[in-house]
C-alpha cells in the first residue's frame, strides 16, 4: 500500500489544483493507497474542507516546523511505501510512477532528483548556486551516494522511517532521514534516483526564510557528523 503524504502549510489554494492531478496519477499505479495531508497545529486555512472534498485524510502536526510535520507524517501511515512530494505543485506527479517503478525494483529510497541527468528545475540561480553546494557538503556528511538530497519528492521503505529516530526540525530532516535509514540498514542500503522537472509554485508564497534555512542547515551538519561517527 501507498500512503501519499502531503506537508501543507497555508496550501489550500495549491491542493485545489494539485489533487485533480495527482489522484488520477495514483489511480494508474494498481496498487491500494491513501492521501495524508500533514497541516499546522493550528489550521489556518480551509485545507481540511479540500481534503474532505477529495477524500484525503486529514492531520494536524504536534511537534513545530517541517520536521516536525514529517515525523507526523510517519506516525500516521497505514503503507508499506510512504511517497512524500511538495503540496505546493513544484513536484509534478506525472513523475510518480518512474519514482514507483524504480523503487519496486528493490531500493530503500527513490528520490526524483532535480540533479540527476536529466533532471531540471526552475529554481532562480542563487537558488541552485546555493542547492549545488548545501547537496556538496551533505553527500560528504552523510556518505549517502545521491545527487539531489534535499528535495523532498521521494519514496520509501516505511518499515525502515518507522524504526529510526528523526529530531531535525526544519527542512534538514530531508538529509537526516538519509542518513538514518543508511545506518539503520547498514551495507546493503540502496539509493535511487529519477529525473525530474521541479517547477515553480501553482498558488500561494514560499514560506521558506534564508536566515533560518541556513543556520538550521549549519547546526544539523556538525550533528549528523556526529551521528555518522557513532554509526
Amino acid at each position: 500500500m501507498i500512503s501519499a503524504v502531503l506537508l501543507a502549510y497555508r496550501e489550500e489554494e495549491s491542493l485545489k489544483l494539485l489533487f485533480p492531478r495527482l489522484i488520477p496519477v495514483l489511480d494508474s499505479l494498481n496498487e491500494e493507497y491513501e492521501i495524508i495531508v500533514v497541516d499546522t497545529n493550528k489550521p489556518t486555512d480551509n485545507t481540511a474542507a479540500v481534503c474532505k472534498e477529495y477524500g484525503a485524510r486529514y492531520v494536524n502536526q504536534d511537534d513545530p516546523g517541517f520536521g516536525g510535520a514529517y515525523r507526523k507524517g510517519i506516525s500516521v501511515i497505514k503503507g508499506d511505501k510512504m511517497l512524500v512530494l511538495d503540496s505546493d505543485g513544484s513536484h509534478d506527479p506525472k513523475f510518480i510512477p518512474d519514482i514507483y517503478n524504480k523503487f519496486i525494483e528493490g531500493y530503500d529510497v527513490v528520490i526524483g532528483s532535480r540533479y540527476t541527468k536529466g533532471g531540471k528545475t526552475e529554481d532562480a540561480v542563487t537558488s541552485r548556486i546555493m542547492s549545488h553546494i548545501l547537496n556538496g557538503v551533505f553527500r560528504l556528511v552523510t556518505g549517502v551516494k545521491a545527487k539531489d538530497l534535499s528535495t523532498n519528492f521521494r519514496i520509501y521503505r516505511a518499515d525502515v522511517l518507522h524504526e529510526i529516530k528523526l529530531t531535525s526540525v526544519n527542512y534538514d530532516v530531508l538529509e537526516e532521514v538519509l542518513l538514518l535509514m543508511k545506518i539503520k540498514i547498514g551495507k546493503s542500503f540502496k539509493v535511487g534516483e529519477i529525473p525530474i522537472t521541479f517547477n515553480k509554485r501553482i498558488a500561494g508564497e514560499s514560506k521558506r526564510r534564508l536566515i533560518p534555512f541556513i543556520m538550521s542547515y549549519l547546526k544539523t551538519m556538525f550533528r549528523l557528523i556526529g551521528i555518522r561517527i557513532r554509526g
